[in-house]
């Protein structure tokens, strides 16, 4: 088994590779998916964040409005702490559950935002960075979700710098073209994982 870490700034186009790399055969685990996963109505996770922060994070249909949550917890260290407590046991159970699902010679892509930030890079047999200017990366922002340019740049600057990231990269997909050029570089980056895994 060839675990990946695959990370890369928001607006970069990770979710993108991360799908080409699922069409061409690689196991995918979503961090992200799996942490919303943990906390969907009916889910002991979600018992234990209303718990602890009460039935003001939840929107009426008794879903967990993330954004209250977050109003809560990213002004408050203490208590982004108490969630990560709840969440992140609750996200590694899953991660090695899909993992153990694995076939033994499977390519397994992790995608992970804040794989730079947590130093995570050592967990990984590969690290595989999605790269792009922050100029490419704020009109992304602004052209696919709607973003306005000042909330682009708090969210950019909230992450890992652009130097950071390579720095911990083994394998860079430059991202600034049309999706034909991507495709073109995930086609190679596959073809030198699949290699990899068969030396393994």
């Amino acid at each position: 088994m060839l675990t990946i870490g695959l990370t890369g700034g928001i607006g970069s186009g990770k979710s993108e590779v991360s799908r080409r790399l699922a069409a061409r055969g690689a196991v995918v685990i979503d961090a992200d998916k799996i942490a919303r996963e943990v906390v969907e109505p009916g889910t002991p996770g979600l018992a234990r964040v209303v718990a602890t922060f009460g039935d003001g994070v939840l929107h009426p249909d008794g879903s967990l409005n993330r954004e209250k949550l977050g109003g809560i917890v990213f002004a408050d260290p203490d208590r982004l702490a108490a969630l990560n407590a709840i969440v992140h046991p609750l996200v590694g159970e899953r991660v090695a559950a899909l993992q153990a699902q694995a076939a033994d010679d499977a390519i397994v892509v992790y995608d992970v935002p804040l794989l730079a930030e947590n130093n995570l890079a050592p967990m990984y047999d590969v690290v595989v960075v999605v790269d792009a200017s922050d100029e490419v990366r704020i009109a992304r922002l602004a052209e696919h979700r709607g973003m306005p340019e000042q909330d682009a740049k708090a969210r950019i600057a909230a992450q890992a710098g652009r130097e950071e990231r390579l720095s911990v990269a083994d394998v860079v997909i430059p991202n600034e073209g049309s999706l034909e050029d991507l495709e073109a570089r995930v086609d190679a980056v596959w073809q030198d994982l699949v290699r990899r895994a068969s030396l393994g």
